[in-house]
């Protein structure tokens, strides 16, 4: 993927509404080609939905999905402007594969990253800046390394930055804007939760050996 300059980025920003790493995006995918970032920006559907994405989306459904084997199961809100784009088979499609995507991700906690709440950052900073491989570095340096890190984590707990298992050359949050573009509303996943079977449970654990001993004391 080409490099591509800031100015480049935010003239396309300003062209198309699109967010700045999509035009990022684009234009490395075009080779800095201006006129063929927007090209790309309209076939992904990218621009359009970006121009959408401040209007209320108060319709929508709820979906389930259970993994085979009956084990891990997901209950997801997905919201859109009308509910007759819910009941479409595009939208219906969306909230399957966003379902199945937090069942194949154990480790996501939340929709984005904005919505990691600010306790869970100052933990994860404390943990990080305690890291025995940042002794003896400059407090500068040690700094840039933890927001490196901590930027890392967060994205790993955000279910819009997880690569889309069917596509990963695409992000959930670009698969979304994707749909929203094609359908021509406003689309957000409002919630999620996710079970495994036998989660909490504590599981009394024998000593097999203790219990043959003691039976054959009897």
């Amino acid at each position: 993927m080409a490099e591509v300059s800031a100015k480049l980025v935010k003239e396309l920003r300003d062209k198309t509404g699109a967010g700045m790493m999509d035009c990022k995006k684009a234009l490395g995918e075009t080779g800095g080609d201006a006129t063929k970032a927007v090209e790309w920006l309209r076939q992904k559907g990218i621009a359009s939905a970006e121009k959408k994405s401040g209007r209320i989306a108060a319709e929508g459904a709820v979906g389930s999905y259970i993994h085979t084997g009956a084990r891990v199961g997901v209950l997801l809100e997905l919201n859109c402007e009308t509910d007759f784009v819910a009941r479409g088979e595009l939208f219906q499609g969306l909230l399957r594969d966003i379902s199945m995507q937090v069942a194949a991700c154990p480790n996501v906690e939340y929709v984005s990253t904005d919505q990691i709440p600010n306790e869970v950052v100052e933990k994860e900073k404390s943990i990080e800046m305690g890291r025995d491989d940042l002794s003896g570095k400059p407090d500068q340096m040690k700094v840039k390394i933890v927001e490196g890190r901590i930027a890392k984590r967060l994205k790993e707990l955000a279910l819009m930055e997880q690569p889309f298992i069917r596509d990963g050359s695409m992000s959930v949050a670009e698969l979304v804007k994707q749909v929203a573009g094609q359908i021509g509303e406003n689309i957000q996943v409002r919630r999620f939760t996710r079970y495994t079977l036998g989660e909490g449970i504590e599981i009394e654990k024998v000593d097999f050996a203790t219990e043959v001993a003691s039976m054959t004391a009897a």
